[in-house]
């Protein structure tokens, strides 16, 4: 069977991307499920293989594609050349490794568009680097609709058995609740049970939360519920569509993580980021570290394959050789079943 060729985005070069890249990509096994390809620069992957403890890493520059070796122990990089090394101030925000960031990212789908590659999987940016640079979008998800022309979307997120998808993202959350409409509800619903279909879950259970505590009480909390989500639900029910609640958002996690529910649409962004965050990312109080930063971010709705580490650059931790790749493996792992 032919190794499905992933591109993967370098991410901010003075974030830990580079750092998770390099230990993502020492891993045998990789290579034996997919044709790995770094878009970034060559002279930032040089210098974080050291820092990592894998100087014996091959870093081998590319213009094209076709010019990949795939081979384990070689990192192929499209070198982009943006970076001055020299100049590169790690663990901090910069115009510079903005640009580089949002190019690498408009680099990728590129090449995706261009069938050049089959899957892409995106390293953390910086907001604030990349708004800075004058390129003005709220995140990877923004972008990636832009740059193709996609109007329906939206961010799923993964650990292990719990998924999530989102009503809305990066908004206010005064602006939040304005967005959960039965039109948009009822697409979020729909983009689910499509993933679920593309991910082989026979049958799916989409399981939808409510806006407001107790899901409103029937009004006494707000009547989001009766007007715009339970319109919904019933929508998607006539299209064949096994969707259920709305259901108290302090639970559904709790009964998605049990297995009840195959997907779980989410109204807002908080409301879908801490119940995954918390049994994905683990802190360690004595040792002052994080013990794991595991899930997984995927775009959905997209003509092409997306999928995402879930944390940010982690400025704080960068450059220092102790970031997690865990993530960024099983965000390699997905766009891999997505794309075979």
């Amino acid at each position: 069977m032919k190794r499905p060729i992933i591109g993967i985005t370098m991410g901010d070069p003075a974030g830990i991307g580079p750092e998770i890249t390099i230990k993502a990509l020492s891993n045998s096994q990789i290579y034996e499920r997919c044709a790995p390809i770094v878009i970034g620069d060559a002279a930032v992957l040089d210098k974080a293989k050291i820092i990592v403890g894998r100087a014996k890493i091959r870093i081998h520059p590319v213009k094209s594609v076709k010019e990949a070796a795939f081979t384990f122990g070689t990192i192929d990089v499209l070198d982009m050349g943006l970076v001055d090394i020299q100049n590169l101030k790690t663990g901090t925000v910069s115009v510079m490794a903005g640009e580089a960031a949002f190019q690498y990212v408009k680099k990728v789908i590129e090449l995706a568009m261009n069938h050049e590659v089959d899957a892409t999987v995106t390293n953390a940016i910086n907001k604030e680097a990349v708004n800075r640079a004058g390129h003005h979008y709220s995140g990877h998800t923004e972008i990636y609709a832009d740059f193709t022309g996609t109007k329906k979307f939206t961010m799923m997120l993964a650990y292990k058995n719990l998924r999530v998808v989102h009503v809305s993202t990066h908004v206010s959350l005064k602006e939040a609740c304005n967005l959960v409409t039965r039109e948009r509800v009822l697409e979020v619903i729909e983009i689910a049970n499509r993933a679920c279909a593309d991910m082989k879950i026979v049958r799916p259970v989409i399981g939808v939360a409510g806006l407001n505590p107790h899901c409103g009480e029937n009004g006494l909390f707000g009547t989001e519920e009766q007007t715009e989500i339970i319109p919904a639900i019933m929508d998607a029910k006539k299209k064949g569509i096994n969707a259920q609640g709305p259901v108290p958002p302090d639970s559904i996690f709790s009964k998605a993580r049990g297995g009840y529910y195959d997907m779980v649409v989410a109204m807002y962004h908080d409301q879908g980021h801490i119940p995954l965050k918390v049994i994905g990312f683990v802190y360690n109080r004595d040792l002052k570290k994080w013990d794991t930063v595991e899930g997984v971010n995927i775009t959905l709705g997209l003509p092409i394959i997306r999928t995402s580490v879930d944390h940010g650059t982690a400025f704080d931790q960068a450059w220092t050789g102790t970031a997690s790749e865990l993530s960024l493996v099983n965000a390699i792992d997905y766009a891999i079943s997505f794309a075979s």
